[in-house]
């Protein structure tokens, strides 16, 4: 389905974005990936290592507007993934959320309207826009009350596609994440969520920590759904100028700890206060509803937790140390 055809990558050492690569690669798709190589949020050249020679890589930035009027021309489809997804690195350094979250996509959007208005654009958002769900599940008619920066900023951005959609006819969608997991997330901090982080700590044989309860529901995707569904919403032309929520499977973050501990062999669980600053924006207990995206294109999550969370630890038990150091 997308052989032959010309697709940018922005974020596309990172996490989803190499994943996303890859499929592409495999299925003919000519593919150039755009990433700053901001170490400290999951920029990994080894993300790429099977597929380094059969793509174009850009070192560059999004808010640099002459890098990105040369790529987009001639794309069929931009997948824009890259941003700062990490809500307490938002709290500490809310002008660099502004620019990376929010400029950066306005320039995006707009170099598109003048370059490259035939193109199809595939935006990464977030769930964390809803904040504290009123109800569960959280459908896209739930109110957006963001809980902090990250939060206001992504649902800025997804303003201004929606807007390109309506008035410049920018064929924009929308896709509001939940936890994704998986291969090539990074996990030697916490800044791509607590997975990364939990991983790190069980394959480590360190404590995981859990704050509050540690019966804090949520739910989750692994990154091969996310893709999947990233590559459908881009196929779709009814999905154009749309929202769509990724939901999976529930389960408590006890449960996630459990289970990384058992595949593992390694690491124990200690409940623990939550921290003040992490208390102020934590959302409780959250999963979501997407049958909205699930009758635009049959998406549906197909992994269970529990086979996500072994291949992930095989992945990073076999490769840790490019994503230790």
């Amino acid at each position: 389905m997308f052989k032959d055809k010309n697709i940018l990558i922005t974020g596309g050492m990172g996490f989803i974005g190499s994943n996303l690569a890859i499929k592409l690669v495999k299925e003919g798709a000519n593919v150039t990936i755009l990433d700053s190589m901001l170490d400290e949020y999951g920029a990994n050249l080894y993300n790429i290592k099977d597929i380094k020679d059969k793509v174009q890589i850009n070192f560059s930035d999004m808010r640099d507007e002459h890098s990105l009027r040369y790529l987009v021309r001639g794309k069929n489809y931009i997948f824009n993934l890259a941003g700062q997804v990490s809500h307490q690195d938002s709290m500490r350094a809310p002008l660099m959320d502004l620019e990376v979250n929010v400029k950066a996509q306005l320039n995006l959007l707009e170099i598109c309207r003048l370059y490259a208005p035939k193109v199809v654009l595939i935006y990464s958002s977030t769930r964390q826009i809803y904040g504290h769900p009123r109800y569960l599940p959280v459908d896209e008619e739930h109110p957006l009350l963001p809980p902090d920066i990250n939060g206001i900023n992504k649902l800025a951005a997804e303003y201004y596609h929606q807007l390109y959609y309506k008035v410049y006819g920018l064929k924009t969608v929308c896709l509001r994440l939940t936890n994704t997991y998986g291969p090539h997330q990074l996990i030697k901090n916490s800044r791509q969520g607590f997975i990364g982080w939990f991983v790190n700590r069980a394959i480590l044989g360190q404590t995981i920590k859990l704050f509050g309860t540690g019966k804090q529901i949520r739910d989750f995707n692994y990154v091969d759904d996310v893709v999947n569904a990233m590559c459908g919403a881009a196929l779709s032309e009814n999905t154009y100028g749309n929202i769509y929520n990724l939901s999976g499977p529930c389960a408590s973050l006890k449960k996630v700890a459990e289970l990384l501990i058992k595949y593992t062999g390694k690491g124990n669980l200690q409940i623990v206060p939550f921290p003040e600053e992490r208390k102020k924006i934590d959302i409780g207990d959250f999963y979501g509803d997407s049958n909205k995206l699930k009758m635009a294109i049959g998406w549906e999550a197909k992994v269970s937790l529990e086979d996500g969370l072994r291949k992930m630890i095989d992945y990073y038990q076999e490769n840790k140390d490019y994503y230790l150091e």
